[in-house]
Order: structure tokens, then sequence, then C-alpha cells
């Protein structure tokens, strides 16, 4: 499988062969499993302290003779707070009383991390990537353009957003800019509204060969673009929201790296 490989002009330089990574097979239920292990793991336990509402002195004797005893005094028999000379207090403890412990509070043991096997994810990461240069997963996505798209390593050298913007567009991925602030709305709800947070549609990837690279934070001002390298590559980033396809942008230097995946 050969790509066109584009200058930091916009020209087309020449071919390249791929290399055998974007010859795996498309598995997309190894995809979504992994895509769904990778979000578990973002996932925080939480639970509630384990003797919260249990630290009180209230008590409840079930024998009518005994001290402090409950039985027959006309009230509910249920642990009530002790206070001097025998009298009663408020209830306390149960899960329906003011202050009492909750029923069913979340458990912070639980396990909550949907584990995967090192071997299963590697097998689905290079699916994913493989299932980049799909024209049929590309356009079930939404895309026009054709991926994977190569880029001298030049490319990386540029610093300014407008730059890269008009690049992009000369190799013909200016719609894929414009269907993403087309697509870009308000988040619903009140207090969404009123901090103006916007719900942004997935764009373009782009892989470049060294996080230092100029283009990496030239990149992320363009709306729904996202910047990784070969060595932070994750199935989510290549196959967001578990559908595979992602339109992505190499450089020359990234694209070897992955060669021996």
């Amino acid at each position: 499988m050969k790509a066109q490989v584009y200058s930091a002009g916009g020209a087309k330089s020449r071919e390249v062969e791929l290399p055998k990574v974007f010859d795996s097979v498309v598995r997309t239920d190894l995809i979504s499993r992994a895509v769904l292990h990778e979000a578990s793991l973002a996932r925080q336990p939480k639970g509630s302290y384990k003797l919260a509402g249990m630290q009180t002195t209230a008590g409840m004797r079930g024998r009518k003779e005994a001290y402090r005893a409950i039985k027959n005094k006309g009230i509910s028999r249920v642990p009530r707070e002790k206070l001097p000379k025998g009298r009663f207090g408020r209830v306390r403890i149960v899960p329906f009383a003011v202050g009492g412990r909750r029923a069913h509070p979340p458990n912070p043991e639980k396990i909550l991390v949907e584990k995967m096997n090192g071997k299963e994810y590697g097998l689905a990461l290079r699916s994913a990537i493989a299932a980049t240069a799909s024209a049929g997963l590309s356009k079930a996505r939404g895309y026009a353009s054709i991926s994977p798209v190569v880029l001298e390593d030049a490319f990386e050298a540029i610093a300014k957003t407008g730059e890269l913007e008009v690049l992009f567009g000369k190799i013909g991925l200016g719609p894929e800019i414009e269907r993403v602030v087309r697509g870009t709305r308000t988040r619903s709800g009140v207090r969404a509204k009123r901090s103006g947070s916007k719900k942004v549609p997935r764009g373009i990837l782009v892989v470049v060969s060294v996080p230092e690279a100029k283009a990496a934070r030239a990149a992320r001002n363009l709306p729904g673009v996202d910047v990784c390298t070969p060595k932070s590559l994750t199935v989510s980033l290549l196959a967001p929201g578990c559908a595979p396809g992602r339109l992505t942008v190499w450089s020359e230097g990234a694209l070897k790296e992955v060669s021996g995946w």
C-alpha cells in the first residue's frame, strides 16, 4: 500500500510505501474493547466514609426490663441518642434517620477498570492504525478526504497556526476543518450556556515524530485537531467513540517509527 507524500509547501513530492502495520486486519470488536478499556482507566474510585453516621451514642435495648429500654414506651423501637438521666434523643444510625448512615453507599474497593491483555491491546492498536487507511471506514465517519496523509518532516517546523491551516487547505484538508466548525455547538444545560462551553466534533489526528515539534503546538489551535507522537498513540485517538477510520496526518519520521510494529 502506497501513500502520497506532500512537501511543507503543499506540493506533491513523491509516493512512499506504507509500513506493514497498515495491512493488518481491521478488528472492530477489539477496537471497541480497547476504547472502553482506556475509558475505564480514567474513572476514579469513590466512596463515603465507612463510619459516616455510625459515630453516635445511639442504641436500642430490646428487653423491657433493661436500663434505657425502648419497649412499652409508646415510641418506635429504633436506635436513639442516649441523653443524661436515661432520656432518649433523636433517631440515628438507621438509613431513614436524619444524620444516619447511607443505605447502599458507593464502594471504593469496587473494581472499575476493564482489564485487557497487553498482546490483545497491541493487536487492537495495529488494527486501528490499519483502519485509518480504509476509505469505507473514513467515509462512514463523515470524512471526504483520503487517509492517511503523509507530510515531509519539514512541516514539523511550522510554528504558526495560520500557516498550518493554509497547508492543510492546499492538500485538501480544508473541508474537514470547516466541517468541524459547522458542527461545533453549545452544550445543553443552563450552566454550560452560562460558561460558554462548546462541544467540538473530532477532526484530524496529526502524528508527529517528537513532542517538541513546533507544528504540534500550532495544530492544537485548530478546531477538532488532536496531536500525538507514535509513543503516545492510543486506540481512543485513532477510533473516537469506538468508530475506526479517523483521518490521520503523519510525518515521515512518525511513519518510520511505526514501521516495526
